[in-house]
């Protein structure tokens, strides 16, 4: 269930659910499940270590 545009800190759920997902889904789902700007979830995934996973860089056609 998406939330509003949320400002400022992260929960503790938020960070559970971005490490769950980052990695094999579009950016921009992630951000709009999390109800955050997409520009936001990037931030926080670089800051966090987090890379999308090669199984789903493939997927686009990347290696």
């Amino acid at each position: 269930m998406a939330r509003t545009q949320t400002k400022g800190s992260w929960t503790g759920g938020d960070v559970q659910q971005l490490k769950k997902l980052f990695s094999d889904h579009p950016t921009a789902q992630v951000a709009a499940k999390l109800g955050r700007p997409t520009e936001a979830v990037k931030k926080k995934a670089s800051r966090m270590g987090l890379r999308k996973s090669r199984r789903y860089m493939k997927s686009l056609g990347r290696t």
